[in-house]
């Protein structure tokens, strides 16, 4: 391979006194809470109720629902294309560990979670709405997703992941609201009920070119399921305290900015098809603007496309050419 792109890891507690960095991708979940009046009170309540989840679905040899917390680390990747240069910051995931407060305990827990990209807003908020421009039918580039999955995928085999985390990452996301699940006899303790959805989406192509394939599973109590992105085995590679700290925090992320699908007053049944214009559901005393983060993906995209597409355009495409899958 020609060229050899160096990361660089940061991290931070998202803890009541996170404050975003100014390479933090605004748009993503945490960054959006820790903003305006309500940031101490947002991220208060958002972390009480990730403990309060994790103790209620880890409920064995915890009889008083407060055995468990869970400490957040927001995981920073940046990249350096050549040597010397300006670094570009190309992913932002979420890294868990479980508190064990009766045996004095900190456990590692998944890495990934929440997955927040730049090259991602480019594709979809970009490059996919100016190729659909002036289409009558909608269509995808060729070779959509190729650049950023590849680019994924070299950093999850690189020695700077490897020397950071034990295990692959796993990626949980919202259900589609253009799809239909339903619901098979196949049941985790812990992931719930796994559904099927009727067609693959965009999303789960895009996804697939990073390596990742998808489930998608219901948990006890949760009221819609959740995509839930792996390498290897989901249900076997991982503990229950593991995948309890990704399904605690994910759907308190979702119940604040999806409503309408994880706060519903109904639960999904067997044939589940989300709508983001439910109005039976319950809000979160937490404060979001959803208007506001959809238009600044396109901004995110376009500042994408002008530090780290156009600039080493010519290095990237030969770099994607002839990557080995």
């Amino acid at each position: 391979m020609s060229t050899d792109f160096n990361f660089t890891i940061k991290s931070i507690s998202l803890d009541e006194h996170y404050q975003p960095a100014d390479s933090t991708r605004i748009t993503t979940n945490f960054a959006n809470l820790a903003r305006g009046e309500s940031r101490q009170a947002n991220l208060r309540n958002a972390l009480k109720m990730i403990d309060n989840r994790f103790n209620a679905l880890a409920h064995w040899d915890n009889p008083n629902g407060d055995r468990y917390s869970v400490e957040l680390e927001i995981v920073s990747v940046d990249m350096d294309v050549v040597e010397g240069g300006e670094s570009f910051p190309s992913i932002e995931v979420l890294k868990t560990y479980i508190v064990d407060h009766k045996t004095n305990e900190r456990i590692e827990g998944i890495v990934g979670n929440n997955f927040s990209s730049y090259v991602r807003d480019y594709d979809f908020s970009v490059l996919l709405l100016d190729h659909n421009k002036d289409q009558q039918q909608f269509t995808v580039p060729d070779n959509f997703g190729d650049l950023h999955g590849k680019l994924f995928k070299y950093f999850v085999d690189s020695p700077t992941y490897k020397q950071h985390f034990n295990k692959p990452p796993v990626i949980c996301l919202s259900v589609s609201d253009n799809k239909t699940y339903f619901r098979t006899e196949n049941q985790h303790p812990v992931l719930g009920y796994e559904y099927q959805p009727n067609e693959s989406s965009l999303t789960e192509q895009y996804f697939q070119k990073m390596g990742l394939q998808v489930r998608y599973f219901m948990p006890p109590n949760s009221v819609a399921p959740f995509a839930f992105y792996f390498f290897g085995d989901l249900l076997n590679d991982y503990t229950n305290l593991e995948l309890i700290s990704t399904i605690s925090t994910m759907e308190t992320f979702q119940k604040i900015y999806r409503p309408e699908i994880y706060n519903a007053n109904a639960v999904a049944g067997k044939c589940y098809k989300p709508n983001l214009k439910n109005s039976d559901h319950s809000v979160t005393q937490i404060v979001y603007d959803r208007v506001e983060r959809s238009q600044l993906a396109v901004q995110q995209g376009k500042f994408a496309e002008e530090h780290f597409i156009k600039p080493y355009q010519s290095i990237l495409e030969n770099w994607s050419a002839n990557y080995a899958l």
